[in-house]
């Protein structure tokens, strides 16, 4: 009888938790953008931003405490077009390719999908999202969040975070008549004016880790569904505490990259001024003037600043329409009375 071969032992392949955090993303005429992270376990559902006292204070903890999955490939589904990439260090990924083909304006749906084998681990996950495609006469709007739409106290850190951690979505509050204009917003430039016709950006230096709760506040009160650009997830608690801190320079890499991706739109941006954002405006007007519309600036002192006027005087000069004030409702007047608001946009001032 011959002699048997050495043994095999079958190494079992273990199946290792992984979920797909999709965003929302955006195309032009000819390309598409999306993006997403990998993480082990994303706290779900929406109850959860509904939650009081300690149980909500958890779940923003938890928020921060994601571990994501770095370097697996990750495969983008859009219509019958396929793509892979593989995941930073950050378990982040982003997709930018050629349309397949030519899109009607408004949302459309991708897909996202992880099946791999890594080190005799099974990752597998599929995820869904959509993306959205500007109508023809749109206008692009760009927008802070924190002390522009959001109530949030940015200039005072250990108020915003207590806020941060005390008040669940339910709790949080917009400012006053802000929902009003930015529902005037999405009307803008049409001729025949009909909701959700402009593509709205939240960009802000909030983590991504906070997603979920801006958008579930945004459905909550009736603000324009939109595309977020948020700043790089964090994993852990000794960054929780400077969440939003830190450098701003990301806003005007992301807004920068926005109105360079779409030269066909105007953009009207709206910020605040409790932290960088005439600072940064007065930077992008400078570089694509004729790409903007209008900029909005809410006074969240009692005083003016001094430095805020400059930068508005500034955009002033190059021939864009500027609005400082601390009450939407001026803004809303200032937005009817330029023509902004229900104006074609072929007769818009450049």
């Amino acid at each position: 009888m011959s002699k048997l071969g050495p043994l095999k032992f079958f190494e079992k392949v273990c199946m290792e938790r992984c979920e797909i955090k999709l965003y929302r993303g955006y195309a032009n005429k000819k390309e598409l953008v999306v993006f997403g992270h990998v993480v082990k376990k994303y706290p779900s559902g929406d109850h959860k931003y509904t939650r009081t006292g300690f149980r909500y204070a958890r779940t923003i903890i938890q928020l921060f405490s994601i571990k994501t999955i770095p370097n697996i490939p990750v495969t983008l589904h859009v219509g019958n077009t396929t793509a892979e990439i593989v995941t930073e260090e950050d378990g982040y990924f982003r997709f930018q390719i050629p349309l397949p083909e030519e899109l009607l304006g408004g949302w459309h749906s991708y897909q996202v999908s992880v099946d791999t084998e890594i080190n005799r681990k099974k990752y597998s996950a599929i995820s869904t999202e959509e993306f959205f495609v500007p109508y023809t006469s749109s206008f692009g709007i760009i927008s802070d969040i924190d002390d522009t739409f959001l109530i949030s106290h940015s200039r005072k850190s250990l108020r915003k975070l207590f806020v941060l951690l005390a008040k669940n979505v339910q709790a949080r509050k917009p400012f006053d008549d802000v929902v009003k204009h930015y529902q005037l917003l999405s009307f803008a430039s049409r001729v025949h004016p009909q909701a959700q016709s402009n593509i709205f950006f939240y960009v802000s230096s909030s983590e991504w880790n906070l997603y979920d709760m801006i958008v579930r506040f945004a459905e909550l009160n009736g603000l324009p569904k939109a595309v977020l650009k948020l700043k790089k997830i964090k994993s852990g608690l000794d960054d929780f505490v400077m969440t939003g801190g830190g450098s701003h320079e990301h806003k005007l890499r992301k807004i920068r990259n926005i109105v360079e991706f779409y030269p066909e739109l105007q953009f009207i941006l709206l910020g605040d001024d409790s932290q960088k954002d005439p600072e940064i405006y007065e930077q992008i007007c400078t570089e694509f003037k004729d790409n903007i519309r209008a900029v909005y600036i809410r006074q969240t002192r009692t005083r003016i600043r001094t430095e805020t006027s400059h930068h508005l005087k500034n955009i002033e000069h190059l021939g864009i329409d500027i609005c400082y004030f601390a009450h939407s409702n001026k803004a809303i007047i200032h937005s009817l009375d330029q023509g902004i608001v229900f104006q074609n946009a072929s007769t818009s001032p450049s």
